[in-house]
């Protein structure tokens, strides 16, 4: 049952989801002003049909995409016919395999994770939260529209982290809701027989009425997920643990109210992430971004 009711950091409102839902400023000037200073879209022709730089040589630096939801891995239904990824989202596995290739390519000299996404499984954005900090080169993350919840918890594990003054970033916390469809169900003459070895095993079906015991069990884990939550991004981000709570009401702030709070290190586009990088690495920076 847990496995249909809590997905921690979920950006969205479907039966289950766990992640901070707030209402976001995305309108489309955020994606005017993204687009005028340059994509990975545009860039991604620099890659091979494996996913390796088309000419290794005159790259310098991985472009990796976080965008959509984060999840530990893509499942079967998240395919179509030809094989290809019909959801928005991004997995765990396509991220620490962009990164494999990039540790073993000796041109690459620096990482680069362009985010735009409004969270997903905390598991899959601690997991690549600690894929960047095992990276044996540099990872810089820059946010554009939005790096939330499990995704921005990932671009923690970077050694710096941009976002433009228009960016979403931050919402920290955790939430849990579902569709209780008890009325409709009695409405449609439908009665709901459930047979359990345990209170609880039945927790959280939509076909019954959640009871107060319920509701304290999932507060509790849910509680748990977010001291855990908060305690990562004061441990990555050197803050303390009394300001990260502070700021761990589920809500989102801008770049530059984000860069006044330690949740970023600069505020910048993609041409600023390269002269940064350019500096970092000693050489003009030409990013390969991956398909």
């Amino acid at each position: 049952m847990w496995q249909k009711i809590i997905k921690i950091f979920k950006s969205s409102y479907t039966v289950v989801s766990v992640m901070i839902v707030v209402i976001l400023w995305t309108g489309i000037s955020y994606y005017l002003i993204s687009s005028a200073m340059g994509t990975s879209d545009m860039a991604s022709d620099d890659f091979s049909d494996t996913g390796e730089p088309s000419e290794p040589e005159d790259c310098n630096v991985y472009g990796i995409n976080i965008h959509g939801d984060v999840v530990t891995y893509h499942s079967n239904d998240a395919y179509n016919d030809q094989g290809n990824i019909i959801y928005d989202q991004t997995s765990v596995d396509e991220v620490i395999w962009a990164l494999d290739k990039a540790q073993d390519n000796e041109n690459i000299k620096a990482v680069a994770i362009e985010i735009d996404s409004g969270g997903g499984s905390g598991e899959a954005g601690e997991e690549m939260m600690l894929a960047f900090q095992q990276s044996k080169k540099p990872v810089v993350a820059f946010i554009r529209n939005r790096g939330l919840s499990a995704a921005y918890l990932a671009a923690t594990g970077a050694q710096t982290i941009f976002a433009s003054n228009l960016s979403d970033v931050g919402s920290i916390g955790v939430t849990l809701s579902y569709l209780q469809e008890t009325e409709q169900d009695k409405k449609a003459g439908l009665t709901f027989i459930d047979l359990s070895s345990g209170k609880f095993k039945d927790s959280g079906s939509p076909s019954k009425a959640i009871t107060e015991e319920e509701k304290q069990l999932f507060m509790r884990d849910l509680k748990i997920a977010h001291n855990y939550f908060v305690s990562l991004v004061a441990k990555n981000r050197k803050l303390s643990i009394e300001k990260v709570k502070a700021l761990a009401d589920g809500s989102t702030v801008m770049g530059e109210q984000a860069l006044k709070d330690g949740l970023i290190d600069k505020i910048g586009l993609l041409p600023d992430v390269e002269s940064f990088l350019t500096e970092k690495i000693g050489t003009e920076t030409k990013i390969c971004w991956q398909n």
